[in-house]
């Protein structure tokens, strides 16, 4: 399964693939060149880190269970199905880290339409909304950290598109809340993808060095 790519600027616009999303004077998006299309976030954020340094345990094998319960982490590589629960690492901060559970509850297929608002660079592009169940796995302040999942084209292949935002009332990327800090807490999510050409099938975490060359797969 191969990890999403970051183009650079260059290859962008020899692409077409990446898109920037910001507010011209009159508030309409507009797009420029850039390796990710953006739209405004819903909660406040603070800057990505690298997952945490948790060792993750084998994988359960079973195909229709959880992929970890509490305390037994999902392997590096580990394929699941739509529907299915991975117990994983996550590091927000330097301050904010511990164990969370992702199910990813479903993957679906948007309309162009639904991309107006990022702009010209969006044309062609077909919207994918995966959506996903966050849990705090263990107990530790995780508020407003926010997760993205990427999506993976039919065939293994990252969408070599970038998205920063969502798309309101289909697919609302939310932070935690200030109350995601204690076992069992949990929230619903969803992160926006895009592609031009093959569907997306599937939906990776591929978050710290554990897991960036071989990320926890959830296909259709």
């Amino acid at each position: 399964m191969h990890k999403r790519r970051i183009v650079s600027a260059a290859a962008v616009v020899a692409l077409g693939l990446g898109l920037s999303a910001c507010s011209d004077e009159d508030g309409e998006p507009a797009a420029k060149d850039s390796p990710a299309a953006s739209a405004p976030a819903p909660a406040p954020s603070e800057p990505d880190s690298e997952a945490g340094s948790e060792s993750p345990a084998a994988d359960s094998g079973d195909g229709d269970a959880p992929a970890g319960g509490e305390g037994d982490v999902a392997a590096p590589g580990t394929e699941l199905k739509v529907g299915d629960r991975a117990v994983l690492p996550f590091a927000y901060t330097s301050d904010k880290k511990g164990t969370i559970a992702v199910t990813v509850t479903a993957i679906e297929k948007g309309a162009e339409a639904d991309m107006a608002a990022f702009g010209d660079k969006a044309k062609g592009m077909t919207p994918y909304f995966i959506k996903m169940k966050v849990e705090n796995v263990g107990g530790t302040d995780l508020s407003y950290a926010s997760l993205k999942l990427d999506g993976v084209l039919e065939g293994g292949a990252g969408t070599g598109v970038v998205l920063i935002g969502d798309i309101p009332g289909k697919c609302d990327r939310e932070s935690a809340p200030r109350e995601f800090t204690t076992k069992g807490a949990s929230y619903e999510t969803c992160s926006l993808t895009a592609t031009k050409g093959a569907p997306v099938t599937a939906a990776q975490f591929d978050e710290g060095d554990t897991y960036s060359d071989s990320p926890v797969v959830w296909a259709n």
